[in-house]
Formats: structure tokens, C-alpha cells, sequence
């Protein structure tokens, strides 16, 4: 692992399947997506190795914030791979690889996100946050689903 790598493990008091979809299901992912302050929005989902995926976070002040990606694999309900880049009108900033894999821990599951590579460490550490921020909301979205 380089500097420029971004791995978060976490562990979340649902099914795995639950936890596959809340990535996949565009209505789940819009629930969760972003930190606190934004909400995500306009989330399309193309869940086939190939196929594209976009949302926005939209911020509370109104600002908008455009990603997007491919996805490389899809293994249900243990894996995803997918390019993750900012889309600043059209051209694509900061892109990264994203792989998620989610194990059963007993009736939990455990997901380990790692993201890279990113540009700098400053790139890396920008994420950090806004992820964890955003994991917080699967979290609770994930309890409210049970």
C-alpha cells in the first residue's frame, strides 16, 4: 500500500445483502451518499462490469457535486470494483479505483473500502473524511432498514 491508497474497514450491524444493496440500489444509494451536509441525488446505477454509474451531492447551501463511474466487477453480494472521479462539466477529475468487499461476521458485515490511487495525500486526506462522514449515514440508514 502506498501513501496515496485510502482503506476504511467498517463494521455494520446488517446482513451483508443489505449491505451489497444500500451500494447498488440507486434510491439506497442516494440515501446514504455523501457526508453530513450534502444529500445524494440523481443516483443511476448500470450494475453490469461495464456499465456506469453518476449521482450528485448536493450541498445544503445548494451547491452541487457531480461523480461518476465504471464498474469493473461485480461479484453479489461480497464485492465491488469501480472507478470513482469527480465530473467538473464533463471532464473527469481525480480519477480512483474503488474496491469494496463485504464479509459475514456472524449476522454483521464487515466492509472494507479501499480507494486509490489518488494524485497526493492531500487528494487522500480530502476523502477521508467525507467518507467516513458518509459511513455514518449507511450506518444509520442500514438500522433504519432492519
Amino acid at each position: 500500500m502506498t501513501d496515496r491508497e485510502l482503506t476504511i474497514t467498517r463494521l455494520f450491524d446488517a446482513p451483508r445483502e443489505l449491505v451489497f444493496r444500500a451500494w447498488t440500489d440507486p434510491e439506497r444509494f442516494a440515501g446514504w451518499l455523501g457526508p453530513e451536509g450534502f444529500t445524494g441525488t440523481a443516483v443511476t446505477v448500470n450494475l453490469a462490469p461495464g456499465g456506469a454509474w453518476r449521482a450528485c451531492l448536493l450541498a445544503d447551501d445548494g451547491g452541487e457535486q457531480w461523480m461518476c463511474g465504471t464498474y469493473r466487477e461485480v461479484d453479489e453480494p461480497s464485492l465491488l470494483v469501480f472507478t470513482f472521479a469527480w465530473d467538473r462539466g464533463g471532464e473527469l477529475v481525480e480519477q480512483t479505483l474503488v474496491t469494496i468487499t463485504l464479509a459475514e461476521v456472524g449476522d454483521k458485515t464487515e466492509m472494507t473500502f479501499h480507494q486509490a490511487e489518488f494524485s497526493s495525500t492531500h487528494q487522500r486526506d480530502c476523502h477521508v473524511d467525507g467518507w467516513n462522514s458518509a459511513f455514518g449515514k449507511l450506518a444509520a440508514n442500514l438500522k433504519e432498514s432492519r
